[in-house]
């Protein structure tokens, strides 16, 4: 027994360490601000209770660029509730994503001016009222004669294009203590319609900085997904001068300050080896909708399937962020190949377990947000 188990432990040793010198790397810190916000023009509102969400830029590490997410029109996954977009902070030597969320009040967003009502802080592009959301004209597209509940006031404008917070030549912005307070209400991530609008910009290599140049060929679409067609829109011109830096845009190995990155092991779908950082994890999908037969049930469900979702994706982000830190550290200690090694094997280890945790708790909740088969013939009871 005590030899079947020395054996088996050795086994685990050989495939970790075969893992880690096969992917041995410093993790690529975003040292380069995304462009600046481009400008364009708003789609108009398909219809009441759509909510704008604005357009940003996200990063790509397979490419290592920004590529442009085009704002759009969704529905609030509550009443009363509004969007806090993501936004680009500069903090320990490098650029960090903080993730948007809905929730009963805008809570900070950087400072970046995005347009449409997100001026930089709070927003002034609607309200919800009695139930319903009343759009401002003076900043919102939207047809008077299908949707009636709208007002007007008029809102000053920055025309600041800035897309990040601190660092050279960012936003010098800090949260108020209001803005703090939302981000700890209740609130909830990005809903599967800007999940897929990120997805289909990630997938189009014309949304990429370093093709369009900070001029997005699609800034805006109507609804999410929608790339093509006559509601899509263009960015008119860049907001600001932008050259990608170099070895950016193309898929070939590419260097950093301590070594190369290793192709083909953040691509989705790629099985053949274990991502090292949980960066590299292909997106997190959403469960099924539950379908018990019941539909209290299943909105009871639904939204304990949501607060998951949620809570692995800020675990995701935190130890995404943490990894990030530690091999920016040791890229400044000028550390060994095997200091390299040994921490890469620390960061695939706690990626795996990460993923795995992740696994079963979506298991389990399947399991009890989904109707239990019946024996053949049988009926349900």
């Amino acid at each position: 027994m005590q030899i079947r188990f020395i054996r088996t432990l050795w086994l685990a040793l050989v495939v970790l360490l075969f893992s880690a010198a096969s992917f041995a790397q410093i993790g690529l810190a975003i040292t380069i601000g995304p462009p600046p916000i481009p400008i364009y023009e708003q789609p108009i509102c398909p219809g009441d209770g759509y909510l704008w969400t604005p357009g940003y830029w996200s990063y790509d590490y397979d490419y290592d660029d920004y590529y442009w997410v085009p704002g759009t029109w969704v529905l609030a996954p509550e009443v009363g509730f509004l969007w806090t977009p993501g936004w680009w902070g500069w903090g320990d030597s490098a650029f960090l994503w903080h993730e948007g969320y809905w929730g009963p009040r805008v809570g900070f967003y950087g400072g970046v001016n995005y347009g449409f009502g997100y001026f930089g802080a709070g927003f002034e592009g609607g309200r919800w009222d009695g139930g319903h959301f009343f759009y401002n004209r003076a900043v919102m597209n939207v047809n008077v004669t299908v949707i009636h509940n709208v007002y007007n006031t008029t809102v000053i404008n920055n025309n600041n294009h800035v897309s990040f917070n601190g660092g050279n030549g960012g936003i010098n912005a800090r949260a108020t203590s209001e803005e703090e307070a939302a981000a700890r209400e209740r609130h909830v991530g990005p809903v599967s319609a800007q999940t897929q609008q990120a997805q289909a910009a990630r997938s189009d290599p014309q949304q990429r900085a370093s093709v369009n140049m900070g001029k997005p060929q699609v800034a805006a679409t109507p609804r999410p997904g929608e790339f093509k067609g006559s509601g899509v829109v263009q960015a008119k011109e860049a907001g600001g001068h932008y050259t990608p830096p170099p070895n950016r845009g193309g898929n070939q190995a590419r260097q950093n300050t301590a070594g190369a990155r290793p192709e083909n092991t953040t691509r989705p779908g790629n099985t053949n080896s274990s991502p090292t950082h949980v960066r590299d994890l292909p997106p997190a999908e959403r469960m099924p909708a539950p379908n018990t037969g019941n539909a209290k049930q299943d909105q009871k469900y639904q939204q304990q399937q949501e607060k998951l979702y949620n809570q692995q994706q800020k675990e995701r982000q935190k130890v995404a962020q943490q990894q990030e830190k530690q091999d920016q550290k040791l890229a400044k200690q000028n550390a060994s190949e095997a200091q390299r090694q040994q921490q890469e094997q620390r960061h695939t280890q706690q990626t795996l377990q990460l993923q795995q945790k992740h696994t079963q708790q979506q298991q389990q909740m399947q399991q009890r947000t989904q109707p239990a088969p019946h024996p053949a013939g049988g009926k349900p009871h």
